[in-house]
C-alpha cells in the first residue's frame, strides 16, 4: 500500500475520528463518575441547590474537578 495515496489518508482520517469518539466518551465517563464521587462523599450540602442559589466556592470547586479529571483523562488517552 502506498503510504502517501488516497485509500491511506482515508484509512488515518477513520483512525483519526475513532480515537476522537473513544477520547470524548473517556471524557464523558471521567466527568460523570468524578462528579458522583464528590457527590457521595460530600453528602452533607446540596451542591446543584448552592450553585442556583449563586455561590460561587461551590461552582468553583466543579469546574477545578471537571478541568483536572479533564487533564488526567487527556493524558491517558
Amino acid at each position: 500500500m502506498d503510504p502517501f495515496g488516497l485509500e491511506a489518508t482515508l484509512i488515518s482520517y477513520l483512525r483519526a475520528i475513532g480515537w476522537s469518539i473513544v477520547a470524548a466518551i473517556g471524557f464523558s465517563l471521567g466527568i460523570g463518575l468524578a462528579i458522583k464521587v464528590f457527590d457521595w462523599l460530600s453528602s452533607d450540602i446540596d451542591e446543584w441547590e448552592e450553585i442556583k442559589k449563586g455561590n460561587i466556592g461551590v461552582a468553583l470547586i466543579f469546574v477545578s474537578l471537571i478541568l483536572t479529571v479533564g487533564a488526567l483523562v487527556y493524558k491517558v488517552i
